[in-house]
C-alpha cells in the first residue's frame, strides 16, 4: 500500500455564513464562478460530470462549462459518447467544481436535457477551427487502432473542409443540467468545513447548513 497520509492542507482562505448566501443558488454560483475566474490559474470552468447507465453503473469525467443561466449548467459533447449513452437511458446527472486556491467547491444534481439545434449551432460556430475539425475526426469513446488512425481522420476532414465553413456534426451538441440540488462548500480549519445545501421544492429553493 502506497500511503499518502502526509498530504494535508489547512483550509483558512474564507468562511461561509448562512445569511451571506443569496436566496437563489445560481446567483450565488455566479458570484463564486466570477471569483474563481479571477483567481484560479487553469480552467475554472472545469467540472467533473457524473452519469450512470440504465443498470446504475456510474462513470465520471471532466468536461468544461460553456454557459450557465438561472436554469442550469451547459456543456457540449459527442452524442455518441459514453456520457451521452448514459444520458439517453438515465437522464440524471451530477457535477462538481473545485477551486483549490479559493478552497471552494460547488456540486449540483439534476436532470440532463439536450439543447436545441440552434443553441448547439451557435456555440459550434464560435469554436476554433481545429476544435471543429476535432469534433468530426474523433469517434469519441470508441476503440481506435492507433494515434495515427486519429491523425489520418483529422487530415481527411481538414482536406474536406479546407475551402468551406465547417458545419456542426449532427452527432455533436450540447446538454444542460437543470439542478434541483446545489451545495456550496467552503474549506475550514480542522476539517470543520462550511456546507450549505439548496433543494428545489415546488419551485422554491430551500437552503440549510449541513455537517461537514
Amino acid at each position: 500500500m502506497n500511503k499518502v497520509f502526509q498530504l494535508r492542507r489547512d483550509y483558512t482562505a474564507d468562511v461561509l455564513n448562512f445569511n451571506e448566501l443569496n436566496a437563489d443558488p445560481m446567483i450565488q454560483f455566479e458570484e463564486w464562478f466570477l471569483m474563481a475566474s479571477e483567481h484560479e490559474k487553469y480552467e475554472p470552468n472545469a467540472m467533473a460530470l457524473a452519469t450512470a447507465n440504465e443498470k446504475g453503473q456510474p462513470s465520471v469525467r471532466y468536461v468544461l462549462l460553456k454557459a450557465y443561466d438561472k436554469s442550469g449548467f451547459i456543456f457540449f459533447t459527442n452524442y455518441e459518447s459514453r456520457k451521452s449513452s448514459d444520458i439517453r437511458s438515465n437522464p440524471k446527472g451530477a457535477l462538481v467544481f473545485y477551486w483549490p486556491i479559493l478552497q471552494k467547491q460547488v456540486r449540483a444534481e439534476g436532470k440532463l436535457e439536450i439543447l436545441s439545434e440552434s443553441e448547439s449551432d451557435d456555440y459550434f460556430n464560435n469554436r476554433p477551427h481545429g476544435s471543429k475539425i476535432g469534433a468530426w475526426a474523433s469517434p469519441q469513446s470508441k476503440p481506435i487502432p492507433s494515434r495515427e488512425y486519429l491523425e489520418k481522420l483529422k487530415e481527411e476532414y481538414e482536406k474536406k473542409y479546407q475551402n468551406f465553413m465547417v458545419p456542426r456534426p449532427k452527432f455533436w451538441g450540447g446538454y444542460k443540467l437543470s439542478p434541483d440540488v446545489i451545495e456550496f462548500w467552503q474549506g475550514r480549519p480542522d476539517r470543520l468545513h462550511d456546507r450549505f445545501e439548496y433543494r428545489l421544492k415546488e419551485d422554491i429553493w430551500k437552503k440549510e447548513r449541513l455537517a461537514p
